[in-house]
């Protein structure tokens, strides 16, 4: 693999591997490696400790601190039920538009991204570049924390990120972070006729999932903060999207599970909110205890994102700016890793191609133009670099 292979090969040889979130994503990253390690670039892998995953970074130019960090995932979310007009896995060009599972979201960032490192290493950059791909994003960005962690001392420090979720190309400087509780409410079964001895999971649950309604009710009465009001909507939200339990209609529910979710403005102590809940499922459950000692309410914490907040001076922020042009202040609601880079001491900020509403959807597409505009941006980049 001696060519220099253009964005869109690139792309399409990436999409080709269907890196869904539950399966391996090991594929790929060989043939990165491989890839790289063709045009003389060394890269590494953090592999996931129990499932066959792996992260995969790499530095190119001088071994100095402060290089530009090109970030994106590898994991796509799955296509099944999904109405597909083609392959959702081969890349297919109709009407301007490049369709395929992570043209948008977010391989087509990844192609360019492989491209500017390939091109940088050429180039002879005198100041660095850093690739760096994660796994797991699409199922709580849990795959970039210990990539982080990895990347330190077997890399220089980076100092600015961009993270290339579709953005249209504008420099997005905050997002909401948030979190998400598995709660699994274990009741005490009795026939419903005697309820009173018995503890009903359902009904204890319905307690706890009551505590969204009390906490968007509040804060929707509230005036917004400063950072909150850049958003929409302009608060810090909860949300329970999925719930099941019960044995029989007539039965008190042995148990009840379901995921409560936060998603936090900047600004808003996110470890505060998380208290805020654990206090509120406790008191329930000593309720529960009261009347049968073998009731419980159960926590696992499915992720935690932090918030990316505007930064003053943000040297990731300038960069973008001066490659794009773009002045406008841009935030969003859903969360990304440029959140966990920033806690870990980068500059970050979100910018690449494609249009967010397309993410996730059957039929998923980036629009030629955008990918075009994505790779004038690398061009740009690997100037600046040189």
């Amino acid at each position: 693999m001696t060519a220099r292979l253009t964005p869109l090969e690139l792309m399409t040889k990436l999409i080709s591997f269907p890196t869904v979130s539950r399966d391996t994503n090991l594929p790929l990253v060989e043939w990165v490696e491989d890839y790289l390690n063709s045009h003389g670039i060394t890269s590494h892998r953090y592999p996931h400790p129990d499932q066959p995953k792996a992260a995969l970074f790499a530095h190119v130019g001088p071994e100095v601190e402060g290089a530009v960090v090109l970030s994106g995932h590898t994991d796509v979310v799955p296509v099944d039920g999904q109405p597909w007009d083609t392959d959702p896995f081969v890349v297919t060009e109709r009407d301007g538009k490049y369709f395929g599972r992570g043209t948008c979201d977010m391989k087509g960032f990844d192609a360019l991204a492989l491209w500017a490192l390939v091109e940088a290493h050429y180039a002879g950059v005198s100041k660095p570049l850093q690739l760096a791909f994660s796994f797991d994003e699409e199922i709580g960005c849990l795959g970039a924390p210990p990539m982080i962690a990895a990347m330190q001392g077997v890399v220089p420090k980076g100092g600015p990120v961009i993270v290339g979720e579709p953005s249209m190309m504008q420099a997005v400087t905050g997002h909401k972070g948030g979190q998400g509780f598995d709660t699994r409410v274990v009741g005490f079964e009795v026939h419903s006729s005697i309820m009173h001895t018995g503890v009903s999971a359902i009904l204890e649950g319905v307690k706890i999932i009551d505590f969204a309604n009390q906490r968007n009710a509040a804060v929707f009465a509230s005036e917004p903060t400063t950072l909150g009001a850049m958003f929409d909507p302009p608060y810090t939200t909860w949300h329970v999207g999925q719930v099941s339990g019960g044995t029989a209609h007539n039965i008190t529910a042995k148990e009840c599970r379901f995921s409560m979710d936060f998603r936090a403005v900047p600004g808003d102590n996110t470890e505060a909110l998380k208290k805020a809940y654990l206090d509120h499922v406790s008191a329930i459950e000593a309720n529960m205890q009261a009347v049968h000692p073998d009731t419980r309410v159960e926590i696992d914490i499915r992720f935690a994102v932090p918030p990316l907040e505007p930064e003053e001076n943000g040297v990731a922020e300038a960069l973008v700016r001066q490659i794009t042009g773009d002045n406008a202040s841009h935030v969003v609601s859903y969360g990304t890793e440029a959140g966990q880079f920033q806690q870990a001491g980068y500059s970050a900020v979100v910018c690449g191609p494609g249009d967010i509403a397309q993410a996730h959807q059957p039929n998923e597409f980036i629009t030629v133009a955008q990918f075009e505009a994505g790779h004038a941006f690398m061009r740009d980049l690997v100037g600046r670099l040189a």
